[in-house]
């Protein structure tokens, strides 16, 4: 078998060549090099994220990605601050959600670019920089700006590991990075408040099933205070607007730096909460 199961189960997974490690009390397995994809197995004129996808992406059996979904989803239950075990959930349990989120944006102009250019944001294709030099009222100063009150970088995103289709991975890939674009434009903290009112808007808009596992449960384990706050005004305000958004993927977000907040707000039909 290309996979074993370890006698401590609170052992991490170790995936062999990567480095990389995420800790499930559910789910102490050792993937091995033969899980590994290969440059082989790369479409020829395959675009670079195509490339990357499958050199790094680690396959799994149906069994492997069952405890691997079990594990995660205790584990994002227990903790939601476990952003590693949260992504694995969304890999493992995402797939027809993804297929209907590519469908959509086949079907918006908009949405078609962004699945033909494949466009990442990080640190090296966004120059941050020179968003701190456009007007305070513009989309671009305002997700900056966003960074800095939260102390947090474009490149935090996990690497999308558990799935095969490189297409629902690029997907999966810019609901990732394009999460604390959403954060600017709804004007929402990064605190648990925020977050949960956040996955709310996230899972009426985009349909994501860890988008509802992480707003149910993360409103779990609000305190007292924070729970009033969040059923008084977060919930009803994150429900209407994740019902009533434009469907927020396809959004190209990078061509818009220079958009007037106001304006994209009112074509988004967002309402910030006041």
């Amino acid at each position: 078998m290309e996979w074993k199961m370890l006698k401590n189960i609170y052992r991490p997974i170790t995936f062999e060549i990567t480095k990389f490690e995420a800790y499930s009390a559910l789910l102490p397995c050792t993937f091995y090099k033969k899980n590994m994809g290969t440059l082989d197995e790369v479409p020829k004129n395959s675009d670079e994220f195509t490339k990357e996808f499958v050199r790094n992406r680690i396959k799994m059996t149906t069994f492997q990605k069952m405890l691997l979904s079990a594990g995660s989803s205790i584990s994002a239950l227990w903790d939601p601050r476990r952003h590693d075990m949260i992504a694995c959930l969304g890999e493992t349990t995402g797939e027809n959600a993804l297929i209907q989120i590519s469908q959509k944006m086949k079907a918006d102009e908009e949405g078609r670019r962004i699945i033909k250019r494949k466009p990442r944001i990080n640190t090296r294709t966004v120059n941050i920089a020179e968003l701190r030099k456009l007007p305070e009222n513009s989309f671009g100063y305002v997700y900056v700006k966003f960074l800095d009150d939260n102390n947090i970088t474009p490149d935090s995103r996990t690497e999308v590991r558990f799935m095969e289709d490189p297409e629902l991975a690029y997907i999966m890939t810019r609901y990732r990075e394009c999460h604390d674009m959403v954060h600017a434009v709804l004007d929402m903290p990064t605190n648990m408040l925020g977050e949960v009112a956040v996955k709310w808007v996230e899972a009426l808009n985009n349909g994501l099933p860890m988008c509802y596992s992480a707003a149910v449960f993360g409103a779990l384990r609000l305190k007292p205070k924070q729970r009033k706050q969040y059923l008084r005004a977060y919930l009803p305000w994150a429900l209407q607007n994740g019902r009533n958004a434009k469907f927020l993927m396809t959004v190209y977000w990078e061509e818009r730096w220079q958009q007037d907040i106001n304006e994209m707000r009112k074509e988004l039909q967002i309402e910030i909460l006041k």
